[in-house]
């Protein structure tokens, strides 16, 4: 059975967001291996506390990744 795992930054997405995440990856799933596993299809979204994510050596947090999102740059 397959298993999807995606790890956020807590409090970046709403829980509508995250709602679509979990329907859209598993719609794209079931596009693979057919519509007969999508009851076993799991998909699991994992919250990383702000701060606890780091790219390219930089400490991210929700503010900022809102902020890049809104097409400013974080501070």
């Amino acid at each position: 059975m397959p298993l999807v795992t995606v790890k956020l930054i807590e409090g970046v997405f709403s829980e509508a967001q995250k709602a679509e995440m979990v329907e859209r990856l598993t719609d794209a799933m079931v596009a693979v291996e057919g519509e007969n596993m999508r009851p076993l299809t799991l998909v699991i979204l994992e919250e990383v506390k702000g701060g606890d994510w780091a790219i390219g050596g930089e400490r991210m947090t929700a503010d900022q990744v809102k902020a890049i999102a809104a097409g400013e740059r974080p501070t």
